[in-house]
Order: structure tokens, then sequence, then C-alpha cells
């Protein structure tokens, strides 16, 4: 296919240049199906890494963790629990630092041992308060990227299901009056 000519070069495309384009141009755009590119991607949580809150040694200890970006910082603050991430989340001065933050999605992973691979927006996510199930603190906040895989959980474990935006400091208090807590 000939194009008309545009100071005075006559250009021209065949089919072929034309379907390899077309591939380029999805191929860069499945590359990042799903991913924000203006929010840092998670990162994996290694042997040596503490948690932010308490100082412990997070891949010792079952349950979802979460990791947090703040203004300035390059790498995440980790955590142990998703108790301790909200524990820091909920301090006033924190909001206006944190960029973005990551749980596990249990439903994709092995409770003893939480793989990073299912690391999802906190934001995003749904969570089981109250269940029989115990984190690196002992009671923890379950974490899931739909509803319907928290609600089972929730069936299986007890707890009771929430938003992002509805866990608070007397939610967090309530985990500390576990077993007391009914399900």
């Amino acid at each position: 296919m000939a194009l008309p000519a545009q100071g005075g070069v006559k250009m021209k495309i065949t089919l072929s240049s034309l379907v390899v384009l077309v591939l380029l141009i999805c191929a860069g755009c499945e590359q990042n199906a799903g991913t924000d590119p203006l929010q840092p991607p998670p990162v994996a949580i290694t042997d040596g890494d503490e948690c932010h809150v308490c100082g412990m040694i997070i891949t010792r200890f079952p349950g979802p963790k979460g990791e947090a970006y703040v203004t300035r910082v390059e790498q995440p603050l980790k955590f142990c629990s998703t108790r301790d991430l909200f524990a820091w989340l909920l301090q006033p001065e924190t909001a206006a630092v944190v960029e973005q933050i990551y749980v596990h999605d249990m439903a994709q992973s092995d409770w003893a041992h939480p793989e990073d691979t299912h690391l999802i927006d906190a934001r995003g996510a749904w969570y089981v308060v109250g269940s029989e199930r115990t984190g690196a603190m002992g009671p923890t906040l379950a974490s899931f990227a739909t509803r319907e895989a928290a609600a089972a959980f929730a069936e299986q474990h007890g707890g009771r299901l929430l938003r992002f935006e509805e866990i608070t400091l007397p939610v967090l208090k309530s985990l500390m009056d576990w077993p007391a807590n009914p399900r």
C-alpha cells in the first residue's frame, strides 16, 4: 500500500510491517495489564525482613502480612501481620505519607507461608476480623481479593467481613479481646 507523498517522500507500508507494528503495541499493553504504572509494585518479603512495628522477623510467622510505600522512601515498609499494618496505618501522622499498601490474598496463599506472588492492593481488599486463625501477633485480619473468598473463609473459620475503610482502632482493639470476642 502506498501512502500519499509527504514532503516529496513516498512511503510504502506493507501488510507484514503493519502486523508487526500491531503485535508490538499489543505486547506492550499486555505486559502492563492489571498494573498501575504510577504505583510501585509489591516487593517480596525476604528471610531477614523485620516488621516495621514490632521488629519481629516477618517470615517466621503464619498469616497474612503487609507492606506500605511511603513518600520519598524507595523500598516499602514491611509488616509481620495485617494487624500490625493497620495499627501503623491508623496513626494520625501516617495518612499523609502513605502512597500504596499491599496485603496477601489468603484465598491464593497458604496460611502458614503466604506467597508474595499473591500480594494485592489493600484498599480494595476484603477483610475477615475475629476468625479463629492467628497471625504473627495472635488474632489478625485475614485479607482477600474478593468478597466471596472472604465470606467462604468466615463461614469456615468465623469472623465478620469488613472493607478497608471500616477497619478502625476499635476494630483492632476488639482483636485484643480475643478469644473472648465471639465469632
